[in-house]
């Protein structure tokens, strides 16, 4: 793909300095050859999204929660996202602050390639709360959990209109391929490739029954509601923490939008996951150079 940047939008952690350090940095790196860049707090719902028509790239200096954050404020824009890893172990970015500095120019240039990512939308109805959306949209999961530690919530999941059970848990995750590598993972879901447009249904330590996570087609909807009194809490992308009460209902399927994430390195996919889960921390070689601790005779065993 072409390399034709003529605006640039730079997203940062603002919680993180380092990070708002290299977001200045990039915008001085970017200047002689961008005629526009702009950056702005990945968490101000204004001067995130005042800027993003006509950008042409959007460099998310943080982690995942920056990326997952860019992703839903650009729809409808087509805008591709490129995350850059301040140190935590992340999915979604591609690069380092140091990789970044020394493979800018061929970015610039066009050399790599773009990655689409299913989204889901999220329609929420019977919700109190002045702030919740009636439609989101999100490139991970979406989570109905427990409200209070040592209450499991009872969940009503339908499928197609269709009652699939009641499922009496911490939680019930509905994810996309990328959020498979999220909570939903921790859950015991099963791990999607990338390009797959399923859904991840994942009941999360499901109480007094058998519930394994189910895989759904790409045109499905899913349908959460409460099967009991009491309260519950919706987080949309880690997002919200919205309350939700028995009128409340929460309805999941495909978006007609994608996350189009910026890809330079040639990584496999499964390769790039075992690294990052440290699959293969058992095959790391021994440093031969390396000398074995001193042993004390008087030490007890």
């Amino acid at each position: 793909m072409a390399g034709d940047f003529r605006k640039v939008g730079i997203y940062h952690r603002p919680t993180f300095e380092p990070a708002l350090a290299f977001a200045a940095e990039l915008r001085d790196l970017l200047a002689p050859t961008v005629p526009a860049v702009w950056i702005a707090s990945a968490w101000d719902p204004v001067a995130s999204t005042r800027d993003l028509p006509g950008t042409d790239l959007l460099v998310c200096v943080g982690g995942d929660g920056t990326v997952l954050r860019a992703a839903r404020a650009v729809v409808p824009h087509p805008i591709p996202i490129l995350g850059v890893d301040m140190g935590r172990v992340a999915f979604l970015t591609e690069f380092t602050p140091d990789e970044l500095r020394k493979n800018l120019h061929q970015v610039l240039a066009g050399h790599f390639r773009i990655e689409e990512r299913a989204m889901i939308d999220v329609r929420l109805t019977g919700f109190s709360i002045p702030d919740a959306p009636g439609l989101a949209h999100a490139l991970n999961d979406v989570i109905v959990g427990r409200s209070s530690v040592g209450r499991p919530v009872m969940v009503d999941v339908e499928v197609d209109g269709a009652l699939v059970g009641g499922f009496r848990a911490d939680a019930v995750v509905v994810a996309t391929a990328t959020g498979s590598t999220g909570y939903s993972l921790s859950g015991g879901g099963p791990i999607l490739h990338p390009s797959a447009r399923n859904l991840v249904v994942t009941p999360v330590a499901a109480h007094l029954a058998v519930s394994g996570p189910l895989v759904l087609p790409e045109n499905a909807t899913v349908r959460l509601s409460l099967a009991s009194d009491g309260n519950a809490s919706l987080s949309v992308d880690g997002q919200g923490d919205y309350c939700m009460t028995p009128e409340c209902v929460v309805e999941v399927g495909r978006s007609s939008h994608v996350a189009r994430l910026l890809r330079f390195w040639p990584r496999p996919f499964y390769a790039h996951l075992g690294d990052r889960l440290s699959w293969f921390e058992h095959r790391r070689p021994i440093d031969p150079t390396a000398t074995a601790p001193e042993i004390d005779p008087q030490r007890p065993a």
